[in-house]
């Protein structure tokens, strides 16, 4: 009985692989035999040398599929995002990745469709399968996650070491006793460290308390408590991650800033430093250690969250060759990775930068970086002031505190350099205020500043699990009014969440920005020593979006949610249409006067020319 017609085109391109010839191909497909799919395998093995692998491409050919070789894949944190590993293993199906819109798997049997219907149900995602050995599939989903695949470890053994040491009375644990040494405390403080890393934490805060010791981590810019231990733990965790970050671990009553090189105390591939600041509290010492992923010091410019128009304007001042470029907004909105960014874009090996911080959170090559030392006298002003005689081409002032760092950068500004820094101001107009408040003069602030950006970071939406409405009511009228949004589908955040991002509804964070640069009308408003409201409204005539529209336009997208951006920024008071019309009634004002000034001119003109002429004509007559 001749092959079915899939076991007879499996055979054939077995043949077109040059693996049989084509008397061996006609005569297995001509056979007398009732033969399966697994006996032809076998017959092609066995008796004519095919291997393994050319088996699966002449296969993967034969029913359109592209074969895959499983054993160069490598599982990492993201591979089980969308499939659970218990779903995979129950179906026998590899979650390769995500491209665009599509759900890749292998799968090793390419006729049982019911499996793709259930990952496409599961993901709701539509299915890409590739083919692959069942035998490797199996391999790698066997694979131990905590020996391949990175993810946090929670804390449940430390714990239990922890009340086996510490199960004693807090009288008995005498001053100066090396509790910090012992085995329990140094795999807790790891843990804690290593669980913010793999959650995605930005910051960790080990807060006392007058019973026990809370411990947060701060994921997409919201606290979330991890674990809570005895006081007493706490402080032999506390004196633990003093000897970490090379601080006194006798001296309790003052703040103390340090830093962790985390490599050095894990045999993990984590490759982060953190920033460690202790401060004493009223039932003890608090610490908040700030995660500083070297992986990620910098972005491509776009990456950050920068609208196509906001991006194009500040790619244009940055590669200016002097000028004041500033960056405003909140501890942790994002002001570092920017600038780091911005840097790193117009880095070259033509120019010189240098960099003046406090501290130094990412090291990058090419640029000269300089710590600032409080104690000897080393701050940003004197910093700025030696910068000033090593011929400097850009400088970079991690942030401008006081007066004479103010005056200063304005001056380096004014004197051919190009300056970057940072403040602590709402938005972006209200950077004039400050720097006037600093007591630096107005017609400095408006010859030097060539942009500032105010910036913010806001939760994005959760890709996996997204809820598409049309917005109504209030929600509409805000769109309608920041963006001209007349109609469309948005997204909100689904309460319960996913597996991607941990029932949360959200994952991850984008920049939002407020790029106010500098305009004619706007050194006008600055020397005239015009209120920040007033330059709000001039910088938005002239076409800067405020922290609310660039808001508006992520929601637009579909990057995050109407709540996430009121909840980040306030709707603004300015209505641009009453702008507009405010701002042509001033032009049309502007233009009458130039209009009755130039008429003025033009009669004052013809009355000493009349003069003139007279007294030609008396000194004719005399004549």
């Amino acid at each position: 009985m001749p092959l079915a017609r899939i076991q007879a085109s499996v055979v054939t391109q077995v043949q077109k692989l040059g693996l049989l010839t084509e008397e061996q191909a006609a005569e297995i497909i001509a056979s007398p035999e009732e033969l399966s799919g697994d006996a032809v395998e076998n017959l092609l093995t066995t008796d004519f040398g095919v291997s393994e692998f050319q088996m699966l491409v002449a296969k993967s050919r034969a029913v359109g599929l592209t074969p895959f070789n499983a054993v160069k894949f490598t599982p990492d944190e993201r591979t089980y995002e969308k499939l659970d590993r218990e779903f995979c293993v129950e179906n026998g199906i590899l979650p390769v990745g995500m491209i665009g819109h599509h759900m890749v798997i292998a799968v090793s049997n390419p006729f049982d469709l019911s499996v793709i219907n259930r990952v496409q149900d599961t993901t709701r995602r539509k299915v890409v399968a590739l083919l692959a050995l069942q035998r490797q599939i199996k391999d790698r989903l066997a694979v131990s996650d905590s020996q391949d695949v990175p993810v946090a470890e929670g804390f449940g053994d430390v714990v239990e070491a922890l009340d086996m040491e510490f199960n004693i009375d807090d009288a008995d644990l005498e001053e100066g006793e090396d509790v910090e040494e012992s085995a329990p405390i140094i795999q807790l403080a790891n843990r804690i460290i290593e669980d913010a890393y793999y959650s995605g934490g930005s910051d960790i805060h080990i807060e006392p308390f007058e019973k026990e010791c809370r411990v947060r981590v701060r994921v997409d810019g919201v606290l979330t408590e991890k674990l809570t231990v005895p006081n007493k733990v706490a402080a032999a965790l506390l004196a633990r991650i003093k000897v970490m970050s090379n601080l006194d671990i006798a001296e309790k009553r003052l703040p103390q800033d340090g830093r962790i090189v985390f490599k050095q105390f894990t045999k993990k591939p984590i490759n982060i430093d953190l920033r460690v600041s202790t401060a004493p509290l009223n039932h003890g010492e608090g610490t908040v250690m700030r995660i500083l992923d070297k992986s990620k010091s910098t972005l491509p410019l776009p990456a950050l969250g920068f609208e196509q128009e906001n991006l194009s304007k500040y790619r244009d001042c940055i590669e200016r060759p002097y000028g004041m470029v500033l960056h405003c907004g909140p501890t942790g909105s994002g002001k570092s990775m920017t600038l780091y960014s911005a840097l790193n874009e117009i880095n070259d090996p033509g120019i010189c930068i240098r960099t003046a911080e406090d501290p130094i959170e990412y090291t990058l090559p090419g640029l000269c970086q300089m710590q600032m030392q409080r104690r000897i006298g080393l701050t940003f002003a004197s910093a700025l002031r030696a910068f000033l005689r090593q011929d400097p081409d850009i400088i970079l002032v991690g942030e401008i505190r006081d007066q004479e760092t103010a005056n200063i950068a304005v001056e380096a500004a004014l004197t051919g350099h190009m300056l970057f820094s940072t403040l602590h101001t709402n938005d972006a107009p209200g950077t004039v205020a400050r720097l006037t408040d600093m007591g630096v003069e107005p017609f400095m602030i408006s010859a030097s500043l060539v942009c500032v950006c105010a910036q913010r970071l806001m939760r994005r939406v959760c890709k996996s699990c997204k809820q598409p409405y049309e917005p109504e009511g209030r929600e509409l009228e805000i769109l309608k009014k920041a963006i001209q949004f007349e109609s469309g589908t948005i997204y909100r955040a689904n309460r319960n969440g996913c597996p991607a991002c941990d029932g949360k509804g959200y994952k991850g964070r984008v920049g939002i920005h407020e790029l106010m640069t500098s305009s004619e009308q706007l050194i006008e408003g600055i020397n005239k020593e015009l209120e920040t409201a007033e330059l709000k409204k001039i910088a938005m005539f002239n076409g800067m979006a405020t922290l609310h529209m660039d808001s508006m336009c992520k929601v637009r997208s579909g990057i995050s949610s109407m709540e996430e951006a009121i909840a980040t920024v306030p709707p603004d008071m300015e209505d641009l249409e009453a702008l507009a019309e405010e701002f042509a009634l001033q032009a049309e004002l502007k233009a009458r006067k130039d209009e009755d000034r130039k008429k003025e001119l033009e009669q004052i003109r013809a009355k000493r020319a009349a003069t003139k002429e007279q007294s030609e004509q008396v000194v004719q007559e005399q004549a």
